[in-house]
């Protein structure tokens, strides 16, 4: 997992542990990167299911 991928990770961890989940703006803002390069990585971290979105909850799993 690289940095990027692993502060992601946290940042949606953290932020859906209070049933909110981060909008491509917040993870822009607290990342610092851009919505190209934030997607790509979210993108890898599905790819190996580290992350998936369970679509009728509206929610990520860890």
């Amino acid at each position: 997992m690289t940095d990027l991928e692993r502060k992601l990770y946290r940042i949606i961890y953290n932020m859906s542990r209070f049933r909110r989940n981060p909008t491509i703006d917040d993870l822009k803002r607290k990342t610092g990167k851009e919505e190209t390069t934030i997607r790509k990585a979210v993108k890898n971290l599905v790819s190996r299911k580290e992350l998936t979105w369970d679509k009728e909850k509206r929610e990520w799993k860890f």
